[in-house]
């Protein structure tokens, strides 16, 4: 087995064992990766407000709107100050292999290391950044924030906003917390298994989608699903968004680089590859079985690209990046269609049949196409990294997250309904969650 200190596995960590820049006194702060990180922060909070709230809000009736872009921009919020408290250490503190301690506890480690290299984990496994902790932890913050968020597609429609509260911290604390820690902390397990995740194909999209799936199976479907008229309100409000996103992403997996150099400019490229692959995939399988390529078809291929390269955009080159769209846009076109309706499921807005399902595919696919000189996966570093092991490796991690997502939702799930209750009254959600939940209403 790869000694986890040979395998860059993902936002918190990759290129740091790379690249860090060693002056003989010891790592300085590089003002260049800095500049990149704290753009491409600013890049990826982007993707939930407006990116997201504007591609969801385009997507449900015009009596839920309001109350659409009102849950991304809540959870901005909340998980600011939950990640601030108690999530970023839960997540990053040293702890052990499931999750970190409290030493991070309100961001204490900040008062006398503000202004020197942030380094995570110790001893051996140590790895040591050339940008401050404080970028480190905004940057990690708006991972977390927008994956809480991805959830909302999946009961857009019908949940309190009370249990949306609730549920989110919770979540937040719970689950999203300990699997970061598992995937990109030096001491957790995952990483240590030496499983590849760039950016959060496991941690942000498998953990979000099969979260979005529990919640939909859980709160039942929309009153009058699969007979009243639930066409999107303003698909034009969706590819605004969709359009935000696409650019967000850039500094979603070009900044899992933590840092400006060569591996940051090829998960860009490999970014725009993938999704360009995704949405001509998504669009010709629409074309091809029934009739008409959509706008909504183009905007959800993007997406499904975009989820399918995070895991693999550090990891690998341009031509497996347009494999892996090819696949995810055929893969999302069948989860957001064939596999909804086969199963009989009300996912609202998709965040299964997209993030879940193509965050499977670019996990798995990682393993398939890594590319040695890039994952630091192999003593050959000019060949393919690829193997039957870390596709093993690969699916051993996927199959984690899933389940433990799956669980762990379920059960706050169900501590959210004994508390507050999860679902809006039936006359309240046929008259709309703007007015029901927030007292106003879309003009």
């Amino acid at each position: 087995m790869r000694k986890p200190a040979r395998v860059l596995a993902g936002a918190a960590v990759a290129l740091l064992a790379a690249a860090p820049a060693m002056a003989q006194d010891g790592p300085k702060i590089d003002t260049g990766d800095t500049a990149w990180m704290l753009t491409s922060t600013a890049l990826v909070l982007m993707m939930t407000i407006p990116g997201l709230a504007l591609f969801y809000a385009g997507m449900v009736r015009k009596k839920n709107v309001l109350a659409t872009m009102m849950q991304s921009f809540f959870i901005t919020a909340m998980v600011t100050v939950v990640w601030c408290v108690i999530g970023y250490s839960l997540a990053f503190g040293e702890g052990g292999a499931y999750v970190g301690d409290l030493s991070k506890l309100f961001l204490s480690s900040l008062a006398e290391n503000w202004d020197k290299p942030f380094t995570l984990g110790s001893g051996d496994a140590a790895v040591v950044t050339t940008i401050p902790e404080s970028v480190f932890v905004m940057f990690q913050m708006t991972f977390a924030i927008i994956t809480p968020a991805l959830i909302t597609g999946a009961f857009a429609d019908r949940m309190k906003f009370s249990a949306l509260v609730l549920f989110n911290i919770l979540w937040t604390i719970l689950v999203y917390a300990p699997v970061a820690h598992w995937v990109w902390h030096p001491n957790g397990w995952i990483f240590a298994l030496g499983a590849l995740d760039f950016a959060g194909g496991t941690v942000v999209h498998i953990n979000a989608g099969v979260a979005g799936l529990v919640a939909a199976l859980v709160l039942g479907k929309r009153v009058g699903y699969g007979h009243d008229n639930m066409s999107p309100y303003n698909l034009a409000l969706a590819v605004i968004g969709a359009a935000l996103l696409w650019i967000g992403w850039f500094g979603f997996n070009a900044g899992s680089a933590v840092g400006a150099g060569a591996r940051a400019g090829m998960a860009m490229l490999a970014t725009q590859v993938a999704a360009g692959a995704a949405t001509l995939a998504w669009l010709f399988a629409e074309w091809a079985t029934k009739g008409k390529p959509s706008v909504l078809g183009a905007i959800s291929g993007a997406v499904a690209g975009l989820v399918a390269i995070t895991p693999a955009a550090g990891f690998v080159l341009p031509m497996p990046a347009l494999i892996i769209g090819v696949v995810a846009g055929l893969a999302g076109f069948w989860g957001a269609t064939a596999l909804k309706h086969m199963c009989g499921y009300d996912d609202s807005l998709d965040a299964f049949g997209v993030h879940g399902v193509c965050g499977i595919v670019g996990s798995l696919l990682t393993g398939v196409f890594a590319y040695g000189a890039l994952s630091a996966t192999t003593a050959t570093p000019q060949g393919y990294a690829g193997s039957f092991d870390q596709f093993i490796i690969q699916l051993e991690a996927t199959a984690a997250v899933f389940a433990y997502s799956a669980i762990g939702t379920f059960i706050l799930l169900k501590i959210t309904d004994v508390i507050v209750g999860l679902r809006v009254a039936e006359e309240e959600e046929r008259e709309g969650l703007d007015v029901t939940q927030h007292g106003e209403r879309l003009a």
